[in-house]
């Protein structure tokens, strides 16, 4: 009496198990991958179970909100169609994610791949390049600049040497850079970057 059928549970359980893993979200194809039908899933909208946000992109009605959720929509958003993410927080938006500085970004700035073609949300500003591994890191749902490439692309932005200064500096003193490796790259940097870190007094 009243027990849940065990296919329906196990979908339950296996689609929270993903929707916990990325702030209440998920994408229509993990929905069908937990075992979902396309009918399910369009009586789950309807019946208020589960947000529409964006094209097949879902949210659990009763999830908490939590920090960095638009981050995790937004790497949701950037899949392909084999379901890859490409999008990397980055810049201002990473500065404010390793707590390096007081700026509050207007826009969320992600970098993608050079051949990424979507056109961006409201809100979103794309910057392209092809990430190396080590420039990037794994949060709670999403993928965000390591704090040295963060300074090395911040530095080539109108970020103000004020804010630059500041996040360097506290970057150093926490020891989520190494002032050797700040000067390795910026060997290979570009040239605005090498300009705006000379007046800081870097190499």
């Amino acid at each position: 009496m009243g027990s849940v059928e065990p296919g329906r549970k196990d979908a339950e359980s296996k689609l929270y198990d993903v929707a916990e893993r990325q702030a209440g979200y998920f994408t229509a194809s993990q929905a069908r991958e937990a075992g979902y039908s396309h009918a399910s899933q369009s009586y789950h909208h309807k019946a208020g179970h589960w947000l529409r946000d964006g094209w097949g992109i879902y949210r659990l009605n009763h999830f908490p909100h939590v920090a960095g959720e638009d981050f995790v929509r937004l790497m949701l958003w950037s899949r392909d169609r084999a379901g890859v993410m490409h999008a990397v927080v980055s810049h201002e938006s990473a500065l404010q994610v390793h707590e390096l500085s007081d700026v509050l970004p207007h826009e969320t700035h992600v970098i993608v791949p050079k051949r990424f073609r979507k056109k961006p949300p409201d809100g979103v500003v794309l910057h392209r390049a092809d990430l190396a591994e080590g420039d990037v890191r794994e949060r709670d749902g999403y993928r965000v600049t390591t704090p040295l490439r963060t300074l090395l692309d911040v530095a080539a932005s109108p970020l103000s040497l004020e804010h630059l200064e500041a996040a360097t500096s506290e970057a150093l003193e926490r020891g989520l850079v190494r002032r050797h490796a700040l000067e390795q790259a910026l060997r290979v940097a570009s040239d605005g970057a090498k300009k705006r870190f000379a007046y800081l007094g870097l190499p």
